[in-house]
Parts: structure tokens; C-alpha cells; sequence
């Protein structure tokens, strides 16, 4: 099953970048607003900075190196989401990435203890060595 063998090699900078993602969630859900304005301006900074961000990570001799399309889509993803979480955030009451609240807290580390579970169950299952197929995707 791919899902399972994308979950038994997901590296551990990987399972950071998921952490993360599930956090997003968390906060995006709690404080969601459909303003488009919210959006579209999250969208085109994620588009400047994507761009700028796939510059950045060329040679300085300008040769461009051929990039998986799972690190495109993430480094365009990654401007999104904190452009989005910053400005539904924004005088919530944060301090850093954390909400006053101890629900939203509680929830978004619930959620990632059960996702860091499951991936431990699926690595302890499966065995801890990696496919050829493993770190790529999302």
C-alpha cells in the first residue's frame, strides 16, 4: 500500500514539516475566515516568495538543478500557510505559534501525538528499512 510505504521512509525532517502542517490545521480551523482577501493575499505571497525560494536555491553559476515536484509544491505551500496562520491569527492572543487557549493547545498536540503514534506503529510494523520509493512526496 503506498500510503503505508510513503509513512514507513517519511524522514524525520519530513515528519517535522507534517507536525507543522497538522499545527496549521489546528489554528487554520479555529480562527478560520472566509474572507478572500485573507486568501488571495496568502496566495500571492506564497507565489513571490515560491518563486524567490526556488531562485534561492540554485547555483551561483545560474545552473538550475532539476527538483522533485513534491519540493516545488512545498516551497510554495510554506509561504502559504504562514502568510494564512499569520493573518488569522493576528491579535488572537498568540505567543509565538501558541494560542491562549489550552483546548486549541491540547488539540493540535493531541493530534500530533496520535500522527507521531501511527507513524511508530507503521515503522515498528513494517521494519525500519526504507523502500527505494522512500522520502518522496509530500
Amino acid at each position: 500500500m503506498p500510503l503505508l510505504r510513503y509513512l514507513q521512509g517519511l524522514s524525520t525532517g519530513r515528519t517535522v514539516l507534517w507536525c507543522y502542517f497538522i499545527w496549521w490545521c489546528v489554528s487554520i480551523t479555529c480562527h478560520f475566515d472566509a474572507s478572500p482577501r485573507i486568501w488571495l493575499t496568502s496566495l500571492g505571497l506564497s507565489g513571490i516568495i515560491g518563486v524567490a525560494l526556488i531562485l534561492s536555491t540554485r547555483s551561483s553559476t545560474g545552473a538550475a538543478a532539476k527538483m522533485d515536484a513534491w519540493v516545488v509544491f512545498r516551497l510554495f505551500l510554506m509561504p502559504f500557510c504562514v502568510s494564512s496562520f499569520a493573518a488569522l491569527v493576528k491579535d488572537a492572543g498568540y505567543v509565538l505559534v501558541f494560542p491562549p487557549s489550552w483546548r486549541e493547545n491540547a488539540t493540535g498536540a493531541f493530534l500530533i501525538a496520535i500522527f507521531l503514534l501511527v507513524l511508530r506503529g507503521v515503522k515498528g510494523r513494517m521494519g525500519a528499512t526504507p523502500s527505494s520509493s522512500a522520502g518522496r512526496g509530500l
